[in-house]
């Protein structure tokens, strides 16, 4: 019995979504430099089936990055509307922040390698711009008004906003570097959350 019409879109969204993961991995190890022979042997599929789907591999490392930046994989968007604390706030932000790339490291390495692309569309390059402004802008007031509740230790909210974007990028090299070593002692989001803390005098004060 011939597939319906309906049967052959999601077996197409099936492969397309199957190229796109397999590309996914394979450019967040290699960058731009990945091959469109590297693709299809990561995804299982056909030379010729990936090129069906996708013209060139700049087109599919685009959408990739495309499709990254439209997820907001940590949520920093929807922070606003939460509820709680500053500290509590930014607590659950940080924490989401080490899970994502626990789980999704290929996120964080692509976005480096299209930063780092001299081919990467000006547009593409603001957009993921725009993206770090967004977190660096959310995080640095989450910091003042846990300073103002005391509960984040008094200082240059720049200079903490900075320990903790240090704190954040080394979990990415890591995970690219010794990928096995960092899950096995994958740090506690309490040791990066004692770096903010305020002490008993700061809020007793």
């Amino acid at each position: 019995m011939p597939r319906t019409e309906q049967a052959n879109q999601r077996l197409r969204e099936a492969q397309r979504e199957k190229i796109l993961l397999g590309a996914r991995k394979v450019f967040a190890q290699k960058g731009i430099s990945a091959t469109m022979d590297d693709i299809a042997a990561a995804a299982a599929v056909s030379h010729g089936l990936a090129y069906r789907y996708f013209a060139s591999k700049e087109e599919l490392f685009y959408e990739l990055i495309k499709q990254i930046l439209d997820a907001d994989p940590a949520g920093v968007r929807g922070l606003a509307e939460e509820a709680g604390t500053a500290w509590e706030r930014l607590a659950s932000l940080i924490s989401r922040l080490m899970e994502s790339r626990r789980r999704f490291p290929e996120v964080y390495q692509l976005m480096d390698q299209v930063q780092r692309s001299e081919k990467a569309p000006a547009n593409l390059l603001e957009q993921i711009r725009r993206q770090r402004e967004i977190f660096f802008e959310t995080m640095r007031q989450l910091i003042i008004e846990g300073q103002a509740e005391a509960s984040i230790i008094a200082g240059d909210p720049d200079q903490l906003l900075m320990a903790v974007s240090i704190w954040l990028e080394g979990i990415n090299r890591w995970k690219l570097l010794d990928p096995q070593r960092i899950d096995k002692h994958w740090p506690d989001v309490g040791i990066a959350l004692r770096m903010l803390k305020a002490g008993a005098d700061e809020r007793n004060g």
